[in-house]
């Protein structure tokens, strides 16, 4: 039974590459945004005052 489920699984994006080409395009998109906010915030609220004294 698991394994019938594998087998479509893998299946799925031969059959649909186009909507898996989106999907996958659309999640690194994603993946890249959240990682260069997480980053860019803490840098915008940082003092730039206390930064400039430490280096």
């Amino acid at each position: 039974m698991l394994r019938n489920y594998f087998k479509t699984a893998c299946r799925n994006p031969w059959k649909n590459k186009f909507y898996t080409s989106i999907n996958i395009a659309g999640l690194a998109i994603s993946i890249a945004l959240l990682t260069v906010s997480s980053q860019a915030i803490p840098a915008a609220l940082a003092n730039p005052v206390k930064s400039l004294k430490t280096d």
